[in-house]
């Protein structure tokens, strides 16, 4: 059931919500809006800009990134991306976080296929000092979120042996608006890799975390209740020193207290669910979490309701070796056509619907 452009959630899912709380069991119609993240690995244009490591992906590189294969990547990432939460929504994410894209020109080219093009996506994106020239952004709806302020956050740095040495990777996009007229941060990021190992680069990671900590804590000073909702690929579990030890996530929602951070993907990992996978094994680096004030159970505002994982079939490698790992663009034999190495991430927010006298 659709009620102008946001879909109103059925009587079904909300007989399951006031029946976990206790509550009565009657029926109560609630908007419902998809908040999504994907690394949608390496969406480069197929230009050779100079002052960035891109040689790779471009016609006379060692990728052979041809107009074609661009072209049919958008194609890939826009049918996942029109595709999270559909099932239960109807339609696209409200708000979708990315990273691994190279420029705003191929956010543009994005959200020109026909798949998103509908949907009437506004895009926030700054550059950032990153050497391979991949930067994070935010798409939103224009219809449903107003932008009320935007800025990138710039993480330094420096190499653990040379302290002269910085190093440079991704910024962090925070982004404020109103979702049906209600304040709500954003906050997408990519922390630094695990290049050279886990443990020798853990204190980048930490780093990051700390940024992210004080940019929160910041918005707290303002309001102790602020809605703030931190996404990205983050290159640790939620398990690891930068989630449990620097942003001190909750693991459960009930145990999230005024000012604390819930991450909902913490108890997916300990289920054995990933989003990428390597040696074998699963990682769950791509996580969405969020603040208290999401958790009050007050549905007269936008309030948590469900996270998840969108691994549908198409995203898995289909056969071989790394058959049921995320189905990427390039495998060890060159372009196979796939999607990325990531699976995305959602959570669902919903708020009642109060019917007109």
């Amino acid at each position: 059931m659709l009620r102008g452009k946001i879909p109103v959630i059925t009587a079904y899912l909300c007989f399951l919500i006031f029946a976990e709380y206790g509550l009565a069991q009657e029926k109560r119609d609630f908007k419902i809006n998809t908040i999504a993240f994907y690394n949608v690995e390496n969406l480069f244009d197929t230009e050779n800009h100079p002052f960035t490591f891109d040689d790779d992906r471009t016609p006379e590189g060692k990728d052979v990134w041809t107009k074609e294969k661009y072209q049919d990547k958008l194609k890939n990432i826009s049918k996942v991306l029109a595709d999270i939460g559909k099932e239960v929504t109807g339609v696209s994410p409200t708000i979708i976080g990315v990273c691994e894209v190279e420029n705003r020109r191929v956010l543009e080219d994005l959200l020109n296929e026909e798949a998103l093009k509908a949907s009437d996506y506004g895009i926030v994106h700054f550059d950032s000092p990153d050497r391979r020239g991949i930067d994070v952004a935010l798409l939103y709806k224009k219809s449903i979120f107003k932008i009320t302020n935007s800025q990138s956050r710039r993480l330094m740095i420096y190499d653990f042996i040379d302290s002269e040495k910085r190093v440079y990777t991704r910024d962090q996009l925070v982004v404020s608006g109103l979702l049906d007229g209600e304040k709500i941060y954003f906050m997408v990021n990519h922390w630094p890799s695990r290049s050279g190992g886990e443990a020798r680069s853990s204190y980048k990671r930490e780093k990051a975390a700390a940024l992210n900590q004080k940019i929160i804590d910041s918005l707290f000073q303002v309001d102790p209740y602020a809605k703030i909702i931190s996404m990205g690929d983050f290159n640790d579990d939620p398990t690891n020193k930068s989630f449990k030890e620097v942003l001190k996530t909750k693991a459960n929602a009930e145990e999230t207290d005024i000012r604390e951070i819930y991450n909902p993907m913490e108890n997916m990992l300990k289920q054995g669910l990933g989003t990428l996978a390597y040696r074998d094994a699963w990682n769950l680096f791509d996580q969405i979490m969020l603040t208290s004030g999401f958790l009050q159970k007050d549905y007269s505002q936008y309030q948590f309701y469900k996270a998840g994982i969108f691994n549908k079939n198409y995203l898995h490698t289909p056969s071989g070796q790394y058959r049921g790992y995320p189905f990427r663009s390039y495998g060890y034999g060159g372009y196979v056509g796939g999607y990325s190495d990531h699976f995305p991430v959602y959570i669902y927010l919903i708020k009642e619907v109060v019917p007109k006298n």
